[in-house]
């Protein structure tokens, strides 16, 4: 049963984000919605769940169709309510006094705890507002659920427990799902739309099957591409010989000839069409200024505390080797970041256990970002800070996706990914040979994600990090420490962890 259909559906923001759109969405589809950040995954829910207009084109509604969607954002009259308020405001005045009770159903089936539940939205975590988000949706019983970006926010518990409840509470409704976690779009959609601004494409597959069939199907288009050139230059070759010779000999018939060739060769490059170029977002590169020490960290059973004192977990005795690339993994709270801090302060002074090689330098991220701290603008920050000069600074900067109206102005009005972007550029500026990263992925997109990636593994600098990202964490991790009660422990694969707090996250 077709729930939506898209036909010839355009939007535009400046340049056009998406162009001639066709898509029908069933009953029991999950689609996964791809695209880079800014690219129209936002605008193409809006425009479904009936906020936005489209350039041009139709959705087509089953009749009495009801869209929910789950925003990134919480809408500012909300944040000031208890959280069990903010989710009953979403029920019609009328039904409040009779239904109230599905507000408790709601917030049972996705684990908000009671204690909870009378906070206002503005004092608790991003995590605990996307719930609150959900539940206002489920309330309206929709029968499409336009989700953009649910994981933010989210540890692993609280990814696994979306997913369950995705494929149990909600198996019944079908999804559209802008999100870059690969591994939760695996988990939970059977079909993939990769947008683009011309040629989106659909697979009935789920993220990582899709984007191999994606990367066959542009290899092929190239291909094609190439050999449609090739037979258009051939048939113009062929013209001008002809051309010459019909014109010596005086043949009209060779003259006649000369011009069907060309018009052949016009059929084929007006018919032709090149692969598809994604626009990068901007890049992301490292550097690694080597380093001769073997053991670039060392830590001989130092405490993990909090700022009282209290002790979080002993490390034991564990050491970090050059072209280590190890990964943190712990429940929220267990201590990661306090270790990472621990590690950085030692760079400036002696920590007790804790031993630093001379040639070490630190390159640190963590999930604010404190690298843009102090400076007013992406310009001060490079310009500013590195000896590169104005024109070589501007340079870098539109190298990493900021254009040049955005250099000089604020770096609080960035988007999420072009500050990732930018803070990336500070650290390799920085020339490190070991990364400190907390939640490096946080506001990247797959094509950022994999850039990051690559750049780790290439690079051959060590790394500590910590990051709820599965997908990431696999392809980059090849040593990995468990916070396992108080005991900090090495492990041979990430895996068993994920499958505890997946697990976990469901009640």
């Amino acid at each position: 049963m077709s729930l939506l259909a898209l036909n010839a559906l355009s939007a535009m923001r400046g340049d056009m984000l998406f162009a001639n759109l066709n898509l029908t969405l069933n009953k029991g589809d999950r689609i996964g919605l791809i695209a880079a950040n800014g690219r129209g995954k936002s605008t193409l829910l809006n425009i479904l769940h009936g906020r936005y207009e489209a350039a041009s084109g139709e959705v087509t509604r089953a009749r009495g169709l009801k869209t929910g969607l789950l925003r990134q954002d919480v809408p500012p009259d909300l944040l000031a309510l208890p959280l069990y308020d903010a989710v009953l405001g979403a029920l019609p005045p009328e039904q409040v006094d009779f239904d109230s009770w599905r507000v408790d159903v709601a917030l049972d089936e996705l684990a908000v705890p009671h204690d909870l539940r009378d906070l206002p939205l503005a004092a608790l975590s991003g995590g605990w507002q996307r719930a609150a988000l959900l539940a206002r949706l489920w309330l309206g019983a929709p029968d499409v659920m336009l989700l953009d970006e649910p994981t933010n926010h989210l540890d692993l518990g609280r990814i696994g427990h979306l997913q369950n409840w995705l494929n149990t509470v909600a198996r019944g409704t079908a999804c559209i799902i802008a999100s870059h976690d690969r591994a939760f779009l695996d988990a939970v959609s059977n079909r993939t739309l990769f947008l683009r601004a011309e040629a989106s494409q659909i697979f009935a597959l789920p993220f990582t099957a899709a984007r191999a069939a994606l990367a066959e199907s542009d290899t092929t288009a190239a291909r094609q591409f190439e050999n449609d050139m090739k037979a258009a230059r051939q048939l113009r070759q062929q013209a001008a010989k002809l051309k010459n010779i019909g014109i010596n000999s005086g043949s009209d018939l060779l003259i006649t000839k000369t011009r069907q060739l060309k018009d052949r060769a016009e059929k084929i490059e007006t018919a032709a069409r090149p692969a598809h170029a994604e626009r990068s977002a901007g890049d992301i590169r490292l550097a690694n200024s080597g380093t001769h020490a073997k053991a670039l960290l060392a830590l001989d059973r130092v405490d993990i505390a909090t700022p009282d004192g209290r002790v979080l977990f002993n490390t034991g005795t564990l050491w970090v080797n050059k072209g280590d690339r190890v990964v943190l993994l712990g429940a929220n709270g267990a201590g990661k970041s306090r270790l990472l801090a621990a590690v950085l302060a030692a760079q400036s002074g002696e920590a007790a256990g804790l031993r630093m090689a001379g040639s070490v330098v630190l390159g640190a991220s963590d999930q604010q970002l404190a690298q843009l701290d102090g400076f007013a603008t992406p310009m001060a920050a490079v310009a500013g800070a590195f000896d590169v000069g104005d024109q070589r600074a501007r340079s870098l900067l539109a190298g990493a996706g900021i254009a040049l109206d955005r250099q000089t102005g604020p770096i609080f009005a960035l988007s999420g990914g072009q500050k990732s972007r930018l803070a990336m550029l500070v650290l390799r500026l920085t020339q490190p040979n070991f990364y400190l990263l907390d939640e490096p992925t946080n506001h990247l997109d797959i094509e950022g994600q994999e850039a990051l990636e690559a750049e780790l593994t290439t690079q051959g600098a060590a790394c500590l990090l910590v990051s709820h990202d599965r997908s990431f964490v696999r392809h980059v991790g090849n040593r990995f420490w468990v916070i396992e009660g108080k005991k900090l422990i090495e492990a041979e694969s990430p895996e068993p962890f994920f499958a505890a707090a997946l697990a976990d996250g469901w009640p």
